[in-house]
């Protein structure tokens, strides 16, 4: 957000310059509690100052600017490090100061849990499984919930996904009721999450920051809904949104310009709706936008695939497959250029399209013309010229049905 200066035309009257107040420590601001010298049980210290020769607020800064794929391994170096970053402050600071790093989560058939992508170091990171995980991959299927959870059952069919903040939340539905569950990269480890207020099915989703937005999407009665909630994931509370002006389902959201939009999905009499609607979360009110998903070419029963990238929203074209840009001053779409897919391997194909940073991804599962290969593409997009992918990774794998990026 941009801070404005406010300058004032009256003549200013000469001042005796004052020092400047001493800044905050760092410490403070965030409100951890750092070690007290001890050591633990292990014989670890736990210096005040986690890096002793340099200062606490020095060392805060210091791991604010690691990547975080290397949390994991310095929680394990003293409890004030341990603390410190399964507290979430770390996170929370390096939000304040703009920096992220993007970690694509995905979720196949034929796995157990959800595997990561870190872009930045170029790894592969497995989450462990999630509970009772074989009821997401059984549609039509009941099976029985691990020794800590319910006797209740998912059904793959109605699993939604989004990731927001630091967490990742998976919505099955059990007996018709929505069951969620949330996965904290802050521990590791997989709870039960907090329900909606209204509980929902084929919505659209998108998150900025610690904050996520959901609307739309169909009710246990296959009711076709116009309500939205809003997450926070550092207080872990949903709260009701005014409702959209029109109820939709298999529809995609994204945050633009600081502002929610949802684009595309289909009416309560099935009819593919073309226009989409924005809603301003200072006002907190929707307007409709006639005509924005019009060059969409959408398919029923599936969602569009969207994304941004520097405020800017691109689409990959399921029929056409090509990736088009959105002018937001003329309302229409604009070809760029092909996506990394030949038209004739579509059929063998499942695609994934989201955004990380400055790139788009494209996530192609190729399930039977090459064996179940999943082929992870990205770009820069340039509005000069065609997009330029790039493989940046392969893996084994088939049926690749969820897919979310994190950045935090």
């Amino acid at each position: 957000m941009t801070n404005l200066l406010e300058f004032s035309t009256r003549p200013v009257k000469k001042q005796q310059v004052q020092p400047e107040p001493e800044p905050e420590p760092i410490d403070a601001a965030l409100g951890c509690q750092i070690g007290n010298g001890s050591r633990d049980e292990s014989g670890c210290s736990d210096s005040n100052s986690l890096i002793g020769s340099i200062g606490l607020d020095n060392s805060i800064i210091c791991l604010v600017r690691c990547s975080r794929s290397d949390y994991g391994s310095l929680a394990c170096l003293n409890r004030s490090f341990r603390s410190l970053i399964q507290g979430g402050e770390l996170y929370r600071l390096r939000r304040q100061l703009g920096i992220v790093e993007h970690w694509v989560y995905f979720y196949c058939d034929d796995a157990n849990n959800w595997d990561a992508y870190d872009l930045k170091e170029k790894r592969w990171i497995t989450t462990p499984p999630m509970p009772n995980d074989e009821c997401f991959k059984c549609a039509g299927k009941e099976w029985e919930v691990a020794q800590n959870m319910p006797s209740e059952c998912f059904k793959c069919a109605e699993k939604e996904f989004l990731a927001v903040g630091t967490e990742l939340l998976v919505f099955g539905e059990v007996f018709e009721e929505q069951i969620g569950l949330r996965y904290s990269i802050l521990s590791n480890s997989w709870t039960y999450g907090v329900q909606m207020n209204q509980p929902r099915y084929h919505f659209a989703s998108a998150s900025l920051g610690e904050k996520a937005i959901v609307a739309g999407g169909f009710d246990k009665f296959d009711n076709v809904l116009n309500s939205a909630e809003l997450y926070n994931s550092d207080t872990r509370c949903w709260v009701t949104l005014p409702s959209m002006n029109k109820a939709r389902s298999m529809c995609s959201g994204v945050f633009m310009d600081g502002k929610f939009y949802v684009v595309g999905g289909e009416s309560s009499d099935e009819d593919m709706l073309t226009c989409g609607e924005e809603y301003d979360l200072e006002k907190q009110s929707w307007r409709v936008i006639p005509n924005m998903a019009a060059g969409l070419n959408c398919v029923a029963s599936l969602s569009p695939l969207v994304a941004v990238v520097r405020n800017e929203l691109y689409t990959a074209d399921y029929k056409k497959w090509v990736l088009k840009k959105y002018d937001k001053k003329s309302n229409v779409w604009v070809t760029l250029g092909p996506m990394p897919l030949k038209p004739e391997l579509a059929q063998w194909c499942n695609v994934a399209f989201c955004a990380c940073g400055d790139r788009l991804l494209a996530i192609n599962d190729f399930q039977a013309y090459y064996g179940g290969l999943i082929e992870i593409n990205s770009c820069v997009p340039d509005n000069d010229g065609p997009p330029q992918w790039n493989i940046i990774t392969e893996r084994d794998g088939i049926a690749v049905n969820s897919c979310t990026a994190m950045g935090c």
